[in-house]
């Protein structure tokens, strides 16, 4: 596969990880999340990836007042970037290993539809759908995605209009969003986000990138992303593959050994590696016409 001459940035810009009291960087306020917003889309990413937080705690939160004032506050300032709304919270489960019918604090699982009130309200350029389930990280924390889900989910992002940003964290995820294309339930042009590293998902491993990417319908949109120390090496990793990069403190908190980063930073960085291979980074409107958006408004 050819080298992706037309690189399309996103900035994953908080997440919902523990992450906030390891850096101050992290965004927690939607005035901060805002704020890193336009900064990423300054250094030059087209696309932000939103997370929201509670705003006195620094938990994750899916209040669509929250995802709300974000995105005003964005388009507020005119800002051109391509707004990207997660809708993968409400998928954690938490067991008691001894009585796994009993649930422990950090489970917040809801159905499929119930993830989506604010994309229903807000009707960003895209949002995320978590393509399947999987063991998230050691202990007894799962991310619960059932096809039954899914199904339901998708259909109602298509009456919506909105783009789905197909997160896959495993070869068998993208089988079943092949699934989805199939079933009509997903809209050409598919665009897939290659999810790297997170235990226990797929790893980060070029091999199988490589075999992730052989997967891809015809015609996808696609990139990946890596977490940690192999955020960056997989920016180049993806490009040469043919992809598009996904950087940002959801993902990573360092540009360095011990040297934290802001989300600007990480672009910077990202743009860098771009141009050195060779490439040129896409334009928001650019990226809007690749992955089959809404002309901005």
């Amino acid at each position: 596969m050819p080298v992706n001459q037309d690189v399309i940035i996103t900035c994953a810009l908080t997440g919902a990880g523990d992450t906030v009291g390891r850096s101050p960087h992290v965004p927690v306020t939607p005035e901060q999340i805002a704020a890193s917003a336009v900064e990423s889309a300054e250094a030059g990413a087209a696309v932000v990836h939103i997370h929201v937080r509670e705003p006195e705690t620094g938990e994750p939160s899916r209040d669509p007042r929250l995802y709300r004032e974000v995105v005003e506050r964005i388009r507020e300032t005119g800002t051109d970037v391509v707004i990207n709304l997660t809708a993968g919270m409400g998928g954690d489960l938490v067991i008691d290993p001894e009585a796994p019918l009993r649930q422990l604090p950090g489970t917040d699982l809801v159905s499929g539809l119930e993830r989506l009130p604010h994309v229903e309200e807000l009707l960003p350029d895209i949002c995320t759908l978590d393509c399947g389930s999987l063991n998230f990280g050691d202990g007894s924390n799962l991310y619960v995605s059932t096809p039954d889900m899914l199904r339901t989910g998708a259909k109602r992002i298509q009456e919506l209009g909105v783009r789905p940003e197909l997160e896959i964290f495993d070869t068998g995820q993208l089988w079943f969003a092949k699934q989805l294309l199939a079933e009509g339930l997903l809209d050409d042009p598919t665009v897939f986000q290659l999810c790297m590293g997170i235990p226990w998902g797929a790893p980060a491993d070029p091999g199988v990138l490589q075999a992730m990417v052989n997967m891809l319908p015809q015609g996808a949109q696609w990139a990946s992303f890596a977490l940690g120390r192999m955020q960056m090496p997989w920016v180049a990793q993806s490009i040469l593959l043919g992809g598009h990069v996904r950087v940002g403190l959801e993902d990573n908190l360092y540009l360095g050994k011990g040297v934290k980063a802001t989300n600007g930073q990480l672009v910077e960085r990202a743009v860098r590696i771009t141009e050195s291979l060779g490439s040129r980074v896409a334009t928001a409107d650019e990226a809007r016409a690749k992955l089959g958006l809404r002309p901005r408004a």
